[in-house]
């Protein structure tokens, strides 16, 4: 049994936020007309695949139609070891959603202020940007065919006074890339996913929805061209479990019972090591002309 069937037992599933669609599989108990579901162990990592075709099961689980990839069992803050078999096998999984041809913009959003926060800006700081480099000087160091990427970590609303969907918009309009890749920290109601599990969609992402603090959608719908999400929880939403087993109405008097969001201690180790492992998947997802070992010497 999955941990989030216990601490959301008796709650209804408005009440209780996640990003993950996995636990809004799960805390849901049956099986879904129009989901499909998959899952397989590789190199320690639980790999599921969970597709939403159709409307009735978007509305139920209360998440886009589109595909749902998770990489359960990542070591981010312990037992941490050499992470390039993760890196290639987690860009295996984000691969198939590229467009083959065209730019990819690549966007980290977040708040480099708060480090729970800062996973978006800090992932973008590990892609290579190579928009920029002109095929002459391409050629001439031997990577004539590293493929264009734009790099751009735009903010919070709250620091720029412009919405990301504006941002990434604005950008599209200019650039003309063929696909967005958003990365962004997530928001789970089970802690046996803080900082051990990656999301990747292909439905977009929704800032700020795990939080109740929901911005714009960055999907193809709103955006014009594919918007793939890629996410780790970097905070958990324990509303459920506190409201449980609070002995008396003091947590509600106090206002907290409706926002009890926790982070894990080593929150700056889980960033470091997390916007590194995703960045470098996504290096060696977009660049597949070149070695793990040429794309980290590039990104370092």
């Amino acid at each position: 049994m999955y941990d989030l069937f216990f601490l959301t037992e008796g709650v209804n599933i408005v009440n209780f936020r996640t990003d993950l669609a996995i636990e809004s599989n799960q805390h849901c108990f049956d099986n879904i007309e129009g989901v499909y579901f998959s899952s397989e162990k590789m190199h320690d990592m639980n790999i599921s695949r969970m597709t939403v075709k159709s409307e009735k099961a978007a509305n139920k689980l209360r998440k886009p139609k589109g595909e749902y990839i998770t990489v359960e069992g990542l070591p981010m803050t312990d037992n941490f070891r050499d992470a390039s078999v993760q890196i290639k096998e987690i860009s295996k999984l984000i691969s198939p959603l590229i467009p083959e041809k065209g730019t990819i913009l690549v966007i980290g959003i977040g708040n480099t202020n708060i480090t729970p926060d800062a996973l978006g800006p800090a992932t973008a700081e590990c892609v290579i940007a190579t928009r920029h480099i002109s095929k002459e000087i391409a050629k001439s160091s031997g990577l004539d065919k590293l493929r264009s990427v734009a790099v751009l970590s735009p903010g919070v609303l709250g620091q720029t006074g412009i919405d990301v969907s504006e941002i990434i918009l604005s950008l599209t309009k200019s650039l003309e890339p063929s696909a967005v890749i958003a990365i962004d920290a997530l928001c789970c109601a089970s802690p046996s996913h803080l900082g051990k599990t990656i999301q990747i969609s292909s439905s977009g992402i929704e800032p700020g929805s795990g939080i109740g603090n929901k911005r714009p959608s960055l999907n193809k719908s709103t955006i014009g061209i594919p918007v793939i999400g890629i996410g780790m929880p970097t905070v958990a939403d324990i509303t459920p479990l506190a409201s449980k087993f609070s002995e008396t109405d003091k947590t509600k008097k106090s206002g907290y019972s409706d926002s009890l969001i926790v982070t894990p201690k080593e929150i700056d180790l889980l960033i470091a090591r997390s916007s590194r492992l995703i960045g470098m998947a996504v290096n060696c997802a977009i660049q597949k002309n070149y070695s793990f070992e040429v794309l980290s010497m590039l990104s370092s």
